[in-house]
């Protein structure tokens, strides 16, 4: 996609809230004329308001949609009748690989550029310079366009969905990892020891290097059987201190399927009782896991 010399590129931000305006915003600031739609907040100063999806596309060199993951196939369908020939769709939503597969399709019967955008850190405080990862048939338009004005993006080389699944498999770790912090420091606190655990897990986080990983990984699978009874009772002590234990269920739950066989283990994970050759057995005395 190239912008007729002589006029600043046009591009439309469906989507005004948190990330949406902060990227819109960047956008004004490199000269850009910025074309806004939210259904439910005005454009700020600066943005050309427009009264729906189409209407803000029309004449665009680029939408971008920045809406939410359920919004964004509604979100395509009203607005693809107004992009302009050679105009791009950009969805950045952080939607499913099948939801970015069916984004690609109906661009695909609609004759319209397509990209895939993964944003890879919170927006505030970044804006346009989040990184991002783009995959699709116009990914790497979508780097052309964006990156002179100060964008960071990685283009994948795959279809539309890459960019989503790589996303995604880091916030399964991402998320997951602060959802478990956030129900152990409640339960921390509700017994009386909010600091303690604050200062364990810090020191756990600030230690932590790439052998951590193989750790974590390798214990997990070898003593299965014996954390699924320890989270457990972790899950009945947080009951009895009034703390819904999602992540201690769901986490006894993970280890009673590994401790039943219903994983594949990657590999270099050794059965339970074999030791790396040259390791001795561990003599008396407390010994860490993870």
């Amino acid at each position: 996609m190239t912008v007729p010399a002589g006029r600043p590129p046009v591009i439309a931000v469906l989507g005004l809230g948190e990330a949406g305006s902060a990227i819109a915003a960047d956008l004004l600031a490199a000269g850009v004329r910025v074309r806004g739609y939210d259904p439910a907040v005005a454009s700020p100063e600066g943005i050309t308001d427009t009264r729906s999806e189409a209407e803000a596309a029309q004449g665009a060199d680029l939408v971008l949609s920045v809406n939410s993951a359920k919004a964004a196939v509604d979100a395509f369908e009203a607005g693809r009748d107004g992009v302009r020939p050679g105009g791009l769709w950009a969805d950045l939503n952080t939607a499913s690989p099948g939801t970015k597969r069916q984004l690609a399709k109906i661009a695909e019967d609609s004759g319209i550029p397509f990209a895939d955008v993964a944003m890879m850190a919170p927006v505030p405080g970044r804006g346009l310079r989040v990184p991002m990862l783009a995959s699709g048939g116009a990914a790497g338009r979508y780097a052309d366009m964006l990156a002179p004005l100060g964008a960071d993006i990685e283009v994948l080389d795959g279809p539309a969905g890459l960019a989503a699944t790589k996303k995604l498999l880091r916030s399964v770790f991402y998320k997951g990892m602060a959802a478990a912090v956030v129900e152990a420091l409640e339960a921390a606190r509700a017994a009386g020891y909010e600091q303690w655990l604050r200062e364990h897990l810090a020191a756990e986080l600030t230690a932590a290097n790439a052998g951590t990983l193989e750790r974590i990984t390798e214990g997990t699978y070898r003593h299965a059987a014996r954390r699924t009874a320890e989270m457990e009772a972790a899950a009945a002590m947080l009951t009895e201190l009034g703390v819904s234990p999602l992540v201690a269920d769901a986490s006894r739950a993970l280890h009673e399927r590994l401790a039943q066989g219903a994983a594949v283990k990657p590999a270099g994970v050794r059965p339970a009782g074999v030791r790396p050759a040259g390791v001795r057995p561990a003599g008396p005395g407390p010994q860490r896991e993870a």
